[in-house]
């Protein structure tokens, strides 16, 4: 497979030559834009190099620690968010993973404090019989982002790669023709502009166990439990050998995995946030000096004698 995909990054080289020079440039550029901001990330990220440094794999994150560096990190989202809104850029996340590799809790980490009008998730259900026999990426595509969006897919069109392939929801033919199509259809989103960023998130045997069987007990947590789910949790090896052939055919220099062991979620959450911020070239507008205006008058105003119906005080 190796070899294969060699052969295909020579040939979509060597047929790209012009898209290619100017995705470096751009690349360039994004360089240049990073190197001036090297300094404001380090501070930003609440000295993340901290993180790096004193407790990175030394032991879990404690939550004060956890918490300090994500708050630097929201605020560096915000100003990504603003770069987004200022300049029309055009940015697609695309988590992928395991089941119970902390996907949903990474994405809700990111989406915390930022608009959901700029970020927007997209976790699509089962498709209906009409999409089945649609192009098979086509229900994908009215989600893609548009200028000044952020969309984060929670699963996406590698669903065909992985849980559709293991748990024999398409035919053997459809996954080959999916993993040939796949770069060429993310080459024609970047080449349109679109920031592309795919992140696969996996995790030990043991600690999915942990995880899933708490999903079983856990109030809070049953809903992301499904049959499909304890199906899939017999099938660890399908998926690891689904999971290489899809990165062996879709790990593109335009459309690059980024691997994450996800054992521990802070540590996962704090790195995959700090990498997206290093991976677009963003520059917090500047922003005018902000005074509130004098509240009106009340021009004699009173409250009215209404019986309001208030919800009660439990707590």
């Amino acid at each position: 497979m190796v070899t294969q995909q060699k052969a295909k990054d020579k040939v979509g080289a060597k047929g790209g030559a012009g898209k290619a020079a100017t995705v470096s440039g751009k690349a360039a550029k994004a360089g240049d834009v990073a190197a001036k901001r090297s300094k404001t990330d380090a501070r930003a990220m609440g000295d993340s190099g901290a993180a790096d440094r004193g407790d990175a794999g030394s032991g879990k994150l404690k939550r004060k620690a956890y918490e300090k560096h994500l708050e630097k990190l929201h605020g560096e989202l915000v100003k990504l968010q603003l770069w987004v809104q200022a300049t029309g850029a055009k940015v697609c996340i695309v988590f992928e993973g395991r089941d119970g590799a902390g996907k949903g809790g990474t994405i809700k980490a990111i989406m915390e404090r930022v608009s959901p009008r700029v970020f927007r998730v997209i976790a699509l259900p089962a498709p209906t019989e009409r999409e089945k026999s649609q192009m098979y990426v086509q229900r994908y595509l009215p989600h893609l982002p548009a200028a000044g969006e952020i969309v984060i897919f929670d699963r996406s069109w590698y669903n065909r790669a992985g849980v559709e392939r293991v748990m024999g929801f398409c035919t053997e033919e459809q996954v080959q023709r999916f993993l040939k199509g796949a770069p060429a259809f993310e080459r024609i989103m970047v080449d349109s502009g679109i920031i592309l960023l795919k992140y696969w998130l996996d995790v030990t045997e043991e600690e999915q166990t942990r995880r899933i069987k708490e999903r079983i007990d856990d109030p809070r947590k049953v809903w992301k439990l499904s049959p499909m789910d304890l199906k899939s949790y017999s099938r660890w090896y399908d998926y690891s050998r689904a999971r290489d052939e899809m990165f062996a055919a879709t790990d593109t220099a335009w459309g690059p995995w980024h691997f994450v062991q996800s054992d521990d979620k802070r540590r996962t959450r704090l790195n995959i946030i700090s990498h997206i911020l290093k991976s677009i070239p963003y520059e917090a507008p500047k922003r005018e000096k902000v005074k509130l205006p004098e509240r009106q008058k009340a021009k004699g105003y009173k409250d009215p004698d209404y019986a309001y119906r208030k919800v009660p005080a439990v707590f």
